[in-house]
């Protein structure tokens, strides 16, 4: 009987490693699982008492101030780990915090094998990590093809899985949606989707809710859905209480398919939630801004892609509007919904593109979840 265990920081991180649970179970009934993650994968049983909060940072600066207690949270996932003593450790995103798990685990002399589950966005930006990737972990389960030449050129074995938010979620029911809401069939949904981080809340969410409320004001029969990720519901609801216009809360995760199935456009935190989003039908206009002091190094020094995302980087042009730092503020972002509210032709358009790079991103079309369980259960 294979142990395996999966270790989750973000909200992205958890609801994947919960995908990647039930994939396993459905192989191997017999499969042990632990686990560090949120509570999606607390609810499949994958708990300890290691605390993951406050380590979904963002930014240079803000990465600096955590550092005490990302090395701390290093530390005690390490013990966790070494006292559970798994066949396999599966360590899911959240590139600086897991290879710094992968390294004192290897130094610590754990037997289990160490397997990265996406690897950081080496195409995108400082290609020089899969070096360091190499060097820790036994496996990477990557989402992209061309990602592979860059790990193997430093001896690190890769399973392409294909992007996980296209088969997370089943196809959504819209008509359902509107209906326990009191949505009328044909009134125009504005999608919220204000982050899942507590910085992005404080310096991406206000603008987005600004934008949203214009977008309100101009057509009042317009209804905003906000979908609420659970590592943030405090600071959305406080948010929320302070608008003058009308907004569902969608707290419930059996309901996201069917609320982003019922958006006609979603303001969307740039991030997996924008691939969701697209693969459910919904046109999607993105922003975000980061601190000046790494926005400086990413723009000038790291950052290599053309866009942020991964809709576009598939389409190689920019398919859904991306209004990033120095364009990111609600004027230009509320513009952008109220053209594809406005114009029909351009809201197709747009949904058509949309479809196109979908096909591109699915590959041979399997769930990522479950490629990834066979890939961790041979390695087990």
């Amino acid at each position: 009987m294979s142990h395996v265990f999966l270790v989750a920081a973000e909200d992205s991180g958890d609801a994947f490693g919960a995908d990647v649970i039930d994939a396993l179970r459905a192989k191997d009934p017999n499969v042990r699982i632990s686990g560090i993650g949120g509570e999606r994968m607390r609810d499949r049983g994958a708990h300890t008492d290691v605390d993951m909060s406050g380590l979904a940072v963002l930014g240079l600066v803000e990465g600096l101030k955590a550092y005490g207690r990302v090395k701390q949270a290093v530390e005690d996932t390490a013990d966790a780990i070494i006292k559970a003593d798994p066949d396999s450790v599966v360590l899911i995103d959240s590139w600086g915090f897991m290879w710094r798990v992968a390294r004192a685990l290897k130094l610590r002399g754990a037997r289990a094998k160490r397997i990265k589950l996406i690897g950081p966005q080496v195409w995108a930006t400082r290609p020089g990590r899969a070096r360091v990737l190499s060097k820790w972990v036994d496996h990477l389960l990557c989402i992209h093809p061309f990602e592979q030449p860059f790990y193997v050129k430093w001896g690190l074995p890769t399973t392409v899985i294909g992007n996980p938010a296209l088969h997370r979620l089943p196809k959504g029911d819209a008509v359902a949606f509107r209906s326990r809401h009191g949505i009328p069939p044909d009134a125009p949904v504005i999608g919220l989707l204000l982050g899942s981080r507590k910085a992005e809340m404080r310096r991406v969410a206000p603008t987005l809710m600004e934008a949203t409320r214009i977008v309100h004001m101009r057509d009042p029969r317009r209804h905003v859905v906000c979908m609420v990720a659970p590592s943030v519901v405090k600071e959305v609801e406080a948010l929320a209480t302070t608008q003058n216009f009308p907004i569902v809360l969608v707290r419930n995760e059996a309901e996201k398919a069917d609320a982003y199935a019922a958006m006609t456009v979603a303001i969307a935190c740039s991030g997996t939630v924008t691939t969701e989003l697209a693969a459910q039908g919904a046109a999607v206009v993105t922003g975000y801004k980061l601190g000046w002091i790494t926005w400086a190094l990413l723009r000038f020094f790291l950052f290599k892609s053309k866009f942020s995302a991964l809709v576009n980087v598939a389409a190689d042009r920019e398919v859904i509007p991306e209004f990033l730092q120095t364009r990111f503020n609600a004027a230009k972002i509320e513009q952008a919904v109220e053209l594809r509210l406005s114009n029909p032709a351009v809201l197709r358009a747009q949904q058509d593109a949309q479809r196109s790079a979908l096909r591109v991103m699915a590959g041979n079309g399997r769930p990522a979840a479950e490629i990834a369980a066979e890939t961790i259960l041979k390695l087990s």
